[in-house]
């Protein structure tokens, strides 16, 4: 690992990560805010007048603790896809973009190896999306602490955040060895995001009805069930699959960043 790359390449995506954080910390604060077990046979009539739309969404079943509440109207769609927007771009940075202007072959001529650049820019995605991960749980705990205090399940809401952590952890891989195969701006960031946003339109599917349920199969975000892990209903080996998955994914990204011939 280079660290001047490193430093250059986390300040290249500064202003990025600052407006995604506000826009997290700007849904965590209203979400929370409205927490109110009282308020329970409202939202169940608000969710039998579009079922279907509250099922796409995960939002199917408010809960009676806070962290259930959480889990299902932030962890269910919010928080898998704010951050997923910030690591299709923070990758495209990373690999693609210096591809097409040419900035990769100049630092590929300096004395850093392959591998260390390889493992520069991984290790510079996974601290991103770790940052992203730790705002959360500040932000989501700040506010549960200030306007409910001592509601939070602090320790299964640290199991729900490692869960999240693994699953974006898998979507990085994913773009990043996307962005690596692929020399083209266009093909790689489009192949990344297109196959992420899928999975993600797949888990929506399959939520709706029993005729779709069986699309769950076809995407990774089954195994991070969010409101599992909040009712303390859950096994550890769907998040460890989603954590070799992701550990795959960006070793096959730098096995082909250290191969590929970019002079072509």
């Amino acid at each position: 690992m280079n660290l001047t790359l490193f430093r250059r390449d986390f300040l290249q995506n500064k202003l990025l990560i600052i407006i995604i954080a506000a826009v997290t910390a700007m849904y965590s604060i209203v979400v929370i805010s409205m927490f109110d077990p009282a308020l329970g046979e409202s939202l169940e009539l608000m969710m039998e007048s579009m079922p279907d739309l509250f099922a796409a969404f995960g939002m199917t079943n408010a809960g009676n603790t806070l962290i259930e509440f959480i889990a299902n109207y932030l962890y269910g769609f919010l928080f898998v896809l704010l951050p997923l927007v910030l690591i299709v771009i923070v990758t495209n940075k990373l690999v693609v973009r210096p591809q097409d202007k040419g900035t990769l072959g100049w630092l590929l001529a300096t004395p850093v190896s392959r591998s260390k650049i390889a493992v520069t820019k991984a290790v510079t995605l996974i601290y991103t999306i770790l940052l992203e991960i730790l705002w959360i749980l500040l932000c989501c705990i700040g506010a549960s602490e200030i306007l409910f205090s001592g509601e939070l399940d602090i320790q299964r809401f640290l199991l729900l955040n490692s869960g999240l952590f693994c699953l974006l952890s898998l979507f990085g891989g994913i773009c990043s060895c996307s962005g690596c195969i692929f020399s083209d701006s266009t093909l790689g960031t489009g192949v990344s995001s297109g196959i992420c946003i899928a999975f993600v339109l797949l888990q929506m599917l399959s939520q709706v009805g029993e005729e779709t349920e069986w699309l769950k199969y076809l995407t990774p975000l089954t195994l991070f069930d969010s409101t599992s892990i909040a009712q303390g209903d859950f096994s550890v080996v769907p998040i460890l699959m989603l954590l070799l998955a992701s550990i795959f994914f960006f070793g096959m990204g730098i096995f082909v960043f250290c191969k590929k011939d970019f002079s072509v």
